[in-house]
């Protein structure tokens, strides 16, 4: 096929990136090929996996099946198609635009622990399906390879006419019930993506990890955002650096820690490592978790595990000790790895004899690649230890080297040395790297975007009988930092007055007043007012900046576009949609009828009893025709979900969650299901939280310390194309301390 015009050029460009391993991008192809020239350049992936599901008598079988990928077709064989000529596949289908296909992390399977993909289509919850991987590392291929398919499905939808009736009569994959008929798609091959090896290597023990070595070594903020921990080293042992947030100053009685190292081997292989039970292996390099024995696990990605150690290590004279710990994980759109772990208690590990129960300091693993061959590993700790101020100023000995923090903190030296010293735990460089789901053409958004909130609160210590006080803080305004100059400021008001043309200059502005409206949680007095809502501005969030497609410089947000006028705070006994149709909505008052353009946000938030979270915003003018925002707000629900995009930051509270939550830009629509509902003057986009296990395990985090939180959230159109740069803030909100017991019942 010739190579010529744009279309051939990006399809050599990610050939080509395959080839050598790098950052596999978003692929487009070029709008004037004809039906028949785009099928000779479809890429293809193949590779062994494990179906699993349950029979009719609800046993559960898990087989080994021969997938393929064609464009945005899917068969399943039961023996490799190349080494059996004329065989047909068992289940055929496409990966539609309304398909879903969501990692749900490790499970046991049979005897085997192995990694599952959950499909489902968004429309119609009978069709739904599972497969699973032997590693980490094949189940993201798999994600990918699935990712390339929908977005085939995608851009043929947009074609609009035959194509878009064509894809209407054809089925998505089905891997329950009874199996069609089905014809082959296996002509016109521009490349074959093996991915994995053979059946004989579907088993956790032949699963084998590595990379490379790296000449690169290097940790950046990026510049995405500055944040308000301000970490300062204190040791470094073995290359691993230890640093401690002084934010605060010396007033308080837990400090916040972290040991930080890069480490050589890719963030898969690392946290592969880390989620390994086998007591020979943690041996190797944990000195303190070394023992551990899986009691439970939920979602695939969330465990409680026992173990014991005898602190002869740490120190004399003392009984053994067992403790229970739970750990839950999961990975963000940039690629990052996240492992929460807390104390906890079960009741298939009570107390026992012999056996004194302690427990394990709350803690976090922040797993980041910076190549494909190297990752920094982060593991961070709040403490209040005798010893430690004496023992990070001195290098002689000290009870701090005694005690559970310092043996967590150790790991990461252990975990470095162990890696180095098995080559073979490194993955081989594989034919298919792994890429951030972003637009073709997009650099990844890094780390942060939005600023940090104050340094975190503090907790009790687990050697200390004292009770840490309860006291509620006053929110403080986020000041300016310092790198934040007179030029960002301007870039800022730039980027405002760039949003402004979003709406009809040519029509008056009315006077939106947020007092005309009533919704169930009030606007906020000051920063001492509980269970209320203010508004925030955009200035403590990163949004591209006009040059960002060169340099992926990011600016300070401006003055939002919307105006937020009202939170409701709704109790509900299921997911409720479209609720901008309720008459307890704004959106049905007289006043918000006269509005030009009404954007109504519903966080649905799974919990007992469920709860409805409706965020209005409005605009002083009508939506101007043309604009970002016009397309947005009357576009396909393809367009919404791979432009809808929320930055979240935890302003205060408890360390953990912040962690959990972090300050990273989220394309909702990738993420979890959100249904858009537009009519009249208003959009109304519907979020379901409980869509993702992952996005209900933070969400159940947060809304335990819910009462101590204070939160903002910035809402965004994400701006993929010069023309829409630079981006600018939709609307924002700070949720100061609610409570759960203020919601209303909708219907009640």
């Amino acid at each position: 096929m010739a190579g010529s015009g744009d279309g051939g050029n990006e399809r050599d460009v990610l050939e080509d990136s395959i080839n050598h391993s790098s950052s596999f991008s978003r692929h487009r192809y070029r709008r004037s090929m004809s039906s028949g020239e785009e099928d000779k350049g479809l890429l293809a992936f193949s590779g062994w996996v494990y179906h699993v599901g349950t029979n009719s008598i609800g046993h559960e079988y898990s087989h080994q099946r021969f997938l393929y990928v064609k464009g945005k077709y899917v068969e399943m064989y039961r023996r490799d198609p190349q080494e059996n000529p004329g065989i047909r596949p068992i289940r055929k289908g496409i990966i539609g635009p309304t398909l879903m296909v969501e990692e749900t992390g490790s499970r046991k399977v049979g005897n085997e622990e192995l990694y599952t993909i959950q499909f489902y289509n968004r429309l119609d919850e009978t069709k739904k399906g599972e497969i699973a991987c032997t590693s980490a590392e094949e189940s993201k291929k798999w994600i990918e390879a699935l990712d390339y398919a929908k977005q085939q499905a995608e851009y043929e939808l947009s074609r609009g006419g035959g194509a878009r009736n064509k894809l209407s009569l054809e089925a998505d994959i089905d891997l329950e019930g009874h199996r069609p008929r089905v014809r082959r798609y296996a002509s016109g091959l521009k490349k074959l993506i093996r991915i994995g090896g053979g059946p004989e290597l579907l088993s956790r023990s032949s699963s084998s990890l590595g990379t490379g070595s790296s000449d690169g070594d290097f940790e950046g903020e990026f510049g995405d955002a500055v944040e308000a921990h301000e970490w300062k080293c204190v040791r470094t042992i073995n290359g691993v650096r230890i640093l401690e947030d002084v934010a605060d100053g010396k007033g308080g009685k837990a400090s916040l820690v972290k040991a930080v190292a890069p480490v050589d081997a890719s963030a898969d292989t690392v946290l592969e490592v880390i989620l390994n039970l086998d007591r020979h292996k943690r041996y190797e390099w944990d000195m303190l978790t070394g023992d551990l024995e899986l009691v439970d696990s939920y979602d695939g990605n969330y465990d409680v595990v026992y173990g014991t150690y005898d602190p002869k290590y740490l120190g004399r004279w003392q009984s053994k000790r067992d403790f229970v710990f739970s750990r839950q994980w999961f990975q963000g759109q940039d690629g990052a790895y996240t492992i929460l772990q807390f104390p906890a208690a079960h009741k298939k590990r009570p107390t026992r004899n012999g056996y004194q129960r302690t427990s394990i300091k709350p803690s976090t693993w922040e797993i980041r690649s910076l190549t494909n061959e190297k990752c920094l590993v982060t593991h961070m700790l709040e403490m209040n230890t005798a010893g430690w101020g004496r023992w990070k100023k001195s290098s002689s000995g000290s009870k701090f080297e005694k005690t559970i923090p310092f043996a967590l903190l150790s790991q990461v030296a252990g975990l470095k040395e162990y890696i180095g010293a098995n080559p073979s735990l490194k993955c081989e460089p594989s034919s298919l790297a792994l890429h951030s789901k972003h637009s073709e053409g997009d650099p990844p958004d890094e780390f942060y975007d939005a600023v940090a909130g104050d340094s975190s609160s503090t907790s009790e210590d687990e050697e200390s009988d004292d009770e840490s006080e309860k006291e509620e803080k006053q929110v403080k305004p986020k000041p300016a930092p310092a790198a934040i100059s007179s030029t960002a400021l301007k870039q800022a008001s730039d980027a405002a007055e760039n949003a402004s043309k979003e709406l009809d200059l040519s029509v008056p502005p009315i006077h939106v007043d947020p007092s005309q409206f009533n919704s169930v949680l009030h606007k906020g007095k000051d920063d001492a007012d509980t269970n209320c809502w203010t508004s925030p501005g955009g200035a403590g969030f990163m949004i591209r900046g006009q040059t960002y497609l060169k340099n992926s410089a990011k600016i300070m947000g401006g003055k939002p576009l919307l105006k937020l006028i009202a939170v409701d705070w709704f109790k509900v006994d299921k997911a409720t949609d479209k609720i901008a149709l309720h008459p307890k909505s704004l959106a049905q008052s007289d006043a918000g009828k006269n509005l030009p353009f009404i954007l109504v946000i519903n966080l649905e938030i799974p919990a007992k009893p469920n709860y409805s979270l409706v965020l209005y915003y409005a605009a002083e003018r009508p939506v101007r025709k043309d604009s970002l925002l016009e397309k947005f707000a009357d576009g396909t629900d393809q367009f919404r979900d791979a432009r809808f995009k929320l930055i979240p930051s935890i302003v205060e509270g408890y360390w953990m969650v912040k962690r959990a939550v972090g300050t990273k830009a989220c394309l909702l629509g990738k993420a979890v299901t959100c249904k858009y509902f537009r009519q009249d003057n208003f959009l109304e986009i519907d979020v379901d939280i409980g869509s993702s296990s992952v996005a209900r395990s933070v969400i159940g985090l947060v809304l335990g310390y819910v009462t101590s939180l204070v939160v903002d959230l910035a809402i965004l159109i994400e701006a993929n194309d010069a023309a829409e740069l630079p981006e600018y803030i939709l609307g924002s909100v700070r949720l100061n301390r609610v409570r759960l017991e203020s919601a209303v019942p909708l219907d009640g």
